[in-house]
């Protein structure tokens, strides 16, 4: 059944990026932010065995959570990405991996920061644009690109922090993308507890965004 990524990602309103230093710290972080109640997870490549976290998280993740795979930039990695189960795709950048994923209905979140490469991300086959890295320019940049292209769905991802979220969602966000902010160090063998109470304030914070 193919994903439709702007859908869930309207709805979830949080990307959570899984990118760790250690395996079984990744599944666990993964697993933790899942039981709490966060629908989205995409786990990085960069993170060690991260064909095998994304396995492990598909098999923990709840009826209605989505686990994908993060940091994909080759057709090879699409390839490798599907076959551990991987159900959506992200990339940092206008890359290769994106056509490739499109083209086997992989749904993508397509890096861009420029509105030239949203808008190429979009043609190539992009489901949604991931806007990395927002922090440069903060809400106001993200409303200034939607402005020309305002039915290309924007997820705000690198450096959103808590105090961020309420303005990235009145500039037209269909959600964030959190990473270290809310991760932090738990995917490398941090406090996991720490990072289930994180979880509860930022979905406490993004349901009051949201008005719900």
């Amino acid at each position: 059944m193919t994903v439709n990524l702007t859908v869930e990602l309207t709805d979830a309103r949080i990307l959570a990026i899984i990118r760790g230093a250690d395996t079984a710290a990744a599944v666990a972080a993964g697993t933790a932010l899942l039981q709490e109640g966060v629908r989205v997870v995409e786990v990085a490549l960069t993170t060690p065995d991260a064909t095998r976290v994304i396995e492990a998280l598909r098999a923990a993740a709840p009826a209605g959570s989505l686990v994908g795979a993060g940091t994909v930039l080759t057709t090879a990695d699409v390839a490798d990405v599907a076959a551990a189960g991987a159900q959506f795709v992200v990339t940092p950048a206008v890359v290769e991996s994106i056509a490739e994923a499109a083209r086997r209905g992989l749904p993508v979140a397509a890096g861009a920061f420029t509105p030239t490469e949203a808008y190429t991300a979009m043609r190539m086959g992009a489901s949604v644009v991931k806007l990395f890295p927002a922090a440069v320019g903060g809400p106001a940049y993200l409303r200034a690109v939607r402005d020309p292209f305002p039915d290309i769905p924007f997820v705000a991802v690198g450096g959103v922090g808590l105090d961020d979220v309420p303005g990235y969602f009145r500039a037209g966000a269909i959600a964030v993308g959190l990473g270290g902010p809310l991760v932090g160090d738990a995917a490398s063998g941090g406090d996991l507890d720490a990072l289930r109470a994180r979880a509860r304030t930022y979905l406490a914070a993004v349901r009051e965004s949201a008005g719900s």
